[in-house]
């Protein structure tokens, strides 16, 4: 038993750290650019896209934003390959599922931390004048709550648990196994075609901002294109997904016992 309990500060130390990185990328995707992260360049400072194009400075400041973009990809997309997963399942054994999301969220910090603004680079669209100026980012605002908000609560649906790697060191110390081979066939075929259960919700925060810039288009661009390759839901998997969420919601609804006394 007691090397089965060491194995928990290593799960948790993983789900600390992933938690953390997503309270900072809620910061680098909403608060930020909704909140005070927009750059003060005026339209006379910044430049046209050809202009931008013969630039050096914004070319190698893209450049750089885009390696660590495919840096992040590259990391999460091989360690979910099937080869990957079994070499770290043979030598990580239950801890698997931490050490992918514990890469995971060394990755996303290597994004967020050494990320390069482009200020003087052209943008796609800006509301500056009146009253788009004061509607625009307070729509926007209220789209990244609601946005956010739906991510957590799908979350909770998924099993953030599980999703985080807890419990398959929770279930390895009681001796219950693996979690997934307590799973229903209709989920385990839902995960193998679901990588990302919150693509639509992450598209409106990539892509739902007042002023969308050089380096902000560079990282909704590339992160679309990465959800729609691995986003193949079909009509079966809809109907698995409605079910469990009216199951959650019974449950969630049902009176306690000590309310129903």
């Amino acid at each position: 038993m007691a090397p089965a309990l060491l194995l928990v500060p290593a799960a948790l130390a993983s789900f600390i750290l992933a938690f953390g990185t997503g309270v900072e990328f809620v910061r680098f995707t909403s608060l930020r650019p909704l909140l005070g992260g927009v750059s003060e360049a005026g339209p006379d400072v910044r430049q046209g896209w050809l202009a931008a194009l013969q630039d050096r400075s914004i070319l190698a400041s893209l450049a750089w934003d885009l390696g660590l973009l495919l840096l992040f990809v590259g990391q999460h997309s091989l360690m979910a390959t099937e080869t990957v997963k079994a070499w770290s399942s043979r030598y990580f054994g239950v801890l698997q599922r931490s050490l992918y999301v514990a890469c995971t969220a060394l990755a996303l910090q290597l994004v967020m931390r050494y990320w390069e603004p482009v200020p003087r680079g052209p943008v796609l669209w800006e509301a500056r004048a009146e009253p788009w100026a004061t509607w625009v980012p307070l729509l926007c605002f209220v789209l990244h709550i609601i946005s956010w908000l739906l991510i957590f609560s799908i979350l909770l649906v998924f099993d953030y648990a599980e999703l985080m790697g807890l419990k398959q060191v929770y279930y390895h110390v009681l001796g219950l196994g693996e979690p997934l081979a307590l799973k229903s066939p209709r989920a385990l075929r839902l995960f193998s075609h679901l990588r990302h259960p919150v693509c639509v919700e992450l598209l409106t925060i990539l892509w739902v901002v007042p002023t969308l810039g050089t380096d902000r288009l560079l990282l909704a661009l590339l992160l679309t294109l990465y959800l729609g390759l691995a986003h193949g839901l079909d009509q079966h998997d809809l109907r698995y997904l409605r079910a469990q969420l009216q199951r959650k919601l019974h449950l969630l609804s049902r009176p306690q016992d000590g309310e129903a006394e």
